[in-house]
């Protein structure tokens, strides 16, 4: 099947081959054939592609005489295929053939500095596919979208931009889907590895008193939320007016106990 797809079939090649096809390297022509998920590929195909790459040449099935590949060739994979190398399921040879030129794309949780533009980018895309207008996105969006690490990458991403717009009825974007999508999912990984007050508080053999973990959570929402208080009273299920009086008696009683001291 992947020689097939590849590099195509003459008529008559195998049962069922009733007219010839041109395989990808053909329909590429003088172009770029793209390959994704290069790391699946099984052991003989991997031969099969090598020998692609080495000699530049290919049989489509059923063909006896070479044709010319003239495209260039990129592929891709999100394995690391250095250790599949040591674990023996990836040629070495292939490897170091397909490494010369290597461009190393950082998971999405690495580059939040992207997502505006991702988002931006997605919302075009979902709602020209969906023959809607483009929703306006809240800045909140962008706040929320940074406190989650994306296991499933860019194409998470997108699915929630799908979704949130297929489900939008007018004027600004809606957070709610985000949110339903996000759920409870991971935290960024320095939020993981970072000490948070609250875990810092519960790791003790004393337990916080009430108004400890009530501000060590109050504190926690504002930092994720970047500062909005709107964003981290919803985080907390709290309205704004409900979390304002909670940081003014905050503020007062410190303000109260530094006139005392």
């Amino acid at each position: 099947m992947f020689a097939d797809t590849l590099f195509g079939h003459a008529r008559g090649a195998f049962t069922g081959a009733d007219r010839a096809r041109d395989g990808l390297v053909t329909n590429a022509a003088d172009g770029t054939l793209f390959l994704d998920e290069i790391g699946d590929l099984s052991v003989p195909s991997q031969v099969k592609l090598l020998r692609l790459l080495q000699e530049g040449t290919y049989y489509p099935l059923g063909v006896d005489r070479p044709r010319q590949c003239r495209a260039r060739i990129v592929v891709a994979t999100n394995y690391d295929v250095a250790e599949r190398v040591k674990a023996g399921s990836f040629r070495k040879d292939l490897y170091y053939r397909l490494r010369t030129h290597h461009v190393h794309l950082l998971a999405l949780r690495e580059r939040l500095e992207d997502i505006p533009l991702l988002v931006n980018h997605l919302l075009e895309k979902a709602a020209h596919a969906l023959h809607k207008p483009p929703p306006t996105p809240p800045l909140e969006l962008y706040r929320l979208l940074k406190t989650y690490s994306f296991p499933g990458n860019v194409r998470e991403l997108e699915a929630m931009i799908f979704d949130a717009v297929a489900l939008h009825q007018g004027g600004t974007l809606s957070l709610q889907s985000f949110k339903a999508a996000m759920g409870a999912g991971p935290l960024l990984a320095e939020e993981m590895n970072r000490p948070a007050d609250l875990a810092g508080l519960l790791a003790t053999e004393r337990l916080p008193t009430l108004d400890e973990a009530e501000e060590a959570l109050v504190q926690e929402a504002l930092r994720r939320a970047d500062g909005n208080q709107g964003m981290a009273a919803g985080m907390l299920g709290l309205s704004r007016q409900a979390l304002n009086k909670r940081l003014m008696r905050r503020k007062e009683r410190d303000s109260s106990t530094g006139e005392d001291g």
